[in-house]
Parts: C-alpha cells; structure tokens; sequence
C-alpha cells in the first residue's frame, strides 16, 4: 500500500457518518471551486470558502472526531482525493472500497 493510499484509507475511516460525508461532498467542492473565484469575484469566491468550511466542521460534529488535517495538514490534499475517487466511483460505478478495520 503506497502512502497515499494509507491516507486515504485513514481518512475515510475518520469519515464514516453518513453526514460528515453527505457535508464533505458538498463543501470539498465548494472549498476547491472558491480558490480561483477568490481572484476573479472574492466575495463569491470568499462566501463560499467559509460555507464549505462551516459544513466540514458540522459534519466532524456528527462524526465525534476532529477533521484529520488537524494531525496532519497533508490530509488537505487528501480530502480533495477523496472526493475525486469517491465521484469517480459513482459515475463509473467501479466499487470505492471501504476502509480496513482499524
């Protein structure tokens, strides 16, 4: 198993509750869709950065865990992978497995 696939691995252990990850797959995008439009309509760009971050922090409320790039800032990059696999996997309908039990 590479490294990045241990963290993903982890990550997706630290995001079982089906709200943190309903709340993650729509503020990771909203979190990566603000970094340009900061640059071009900050006010657009700027709401929804702190919207996208305000549902990461109310889904870890339902997952009784603190987001994972708070022990490594790493798991930034990691969040936004995720998502990547996890639509990747729904639109090709190719399995995103779950993690391994701790």
């Amino acid at each position: 198993m590479t490294k990045l696939e241990k963290m993903i691995d982890d990550y997706k252990r630290d995001h079982q509750h089906p709200m943190n990850k309903a709340t993650h797959m729509v503020g990771i995008p909203m979190i990566i869709a603000s970094l340009p439009l900061m640059f071009f309509v900050p006010p657009v760009g700027i709401g929804l950065f702190v919207l996208g971050w305000i549902l990461q922090f109310i889904g870890h409320a339902f997952e009784g865990k603190p987001p994972s790039f708070f022990r490594d800032p790493s798991f930034l990059l990691v969040g936004a992978t995720w998502y990547v696999k996890r639509t990747w996997s729904k639109l090709t309908g190719q399995p995103f497995d779950e993690p391994s039990p701790a």
